[in-house]
């Protein structure tokens, strides 16, 4: 059976000015699917993660996060939502625990749920001994485990991540990388990732060529070298965001 949809885009357009940044955009993502958003830069993933998370809003078109209208229903729908933006949004004077404790008060946590959520989180992250360090203090990869552990404390259903590995190192990229697919699969989480790396792109994962404000691609990643008849993702995407390259 299908799993339930966390996240549902219908014909979702929306412009800066004259300038159109997403055209007729539709996706689904399910419960335990890592679905990658691949796109050059400018290619409207930033927009489309603005407007899920009610930071932009757009009349054209519908987004829902498990059921719930983001426009009609934002307070139902937002809290089925995790969030890691592509700037760090920690707050730098506050110790590891404070910066959790924040956001466990706003989601109207108690006390011992809020620590015993917090606990479990870091853990899986090896982060719970740093709990009463500065984030300040952090290098970029352990800044990253924090909004990653901040992000999942109110148990979403859907994860965004918007090009979180840009600017960590390659052992500290390619961890967080393996620890997200092993998280969609062990909680049945859904994820969207916003990337432009290749390599941050597994084989079973389902796969989102966007360019210029345009779906190229919406597949696994087999069906997706299928259609563009190529034998790798960097292949595929070369062909899919060159002028003409097919939708």
């Amino acid at each position: 059976m299908m799993s339930p949809v966390a996240l549902s885009v219908e014909n979702l357009s929306f412009s800066y000015s004259a300038k159109k940044a997403l055209d007729q955009l539709n996706l689904k993502i399910h419960a335990g699917e890592c679905t990658v958003l691949l796109g050059p830069n400018g290619a409207g993933k930033s927009t489309l993660f603005s407007l899920i998370t009610r930071l932009y809003d757009s009349r054209e078109g519908r987004i829902e996060l498990c059921g719930f209208d983001v426009r009609r229903q934002s307070r139902q729908a937002l809290a089925k939502l995790g969030v890691v933006f592509q700037q760090t949004t920690l707050d730098m004077d506050l110790t590891v625990m404070q910066n959790l404790l924040y956001h466990t008060d706003l989601h109207g946590m108690t006390g011992k749920l809020a620590r015993q959520r917090i606990q479990e989180a870091l853990e899986r992250l090896n982060m719970y001994e740093r709990r009463f360090e500065k984030a300040r203090e952090l290098n970029g990869g352990h800044k990253r485990r924090v909004e990653i552990a901040r992000a999942l404390l109110h148990k979403p259903s859907l994860l965004l991540l918007d090009e979180p590995t840009v600017g960590l190192d390659v052992p500290s990229r390619l961890a967080i990388v393996e620890y997200v697919h092993q998280l969609a699969v062990d909680e049945k989480l859904a994820v969207l990732w916003a990337s432009h790396l290749i390599d941050e792109i597994y084989p079973d994962d389902h796969l989102v060529v966007l360019h210029q404000g345009r779906i190229k691609a919406n597949g696994l990643v087999s069906d997706v070298l299928a259609s563009t008849q190529t034998s790798s993702i960097n292949e595929a995407f070369s062909q899919l965001t060159q002028a003409g390259g097919k939708a």
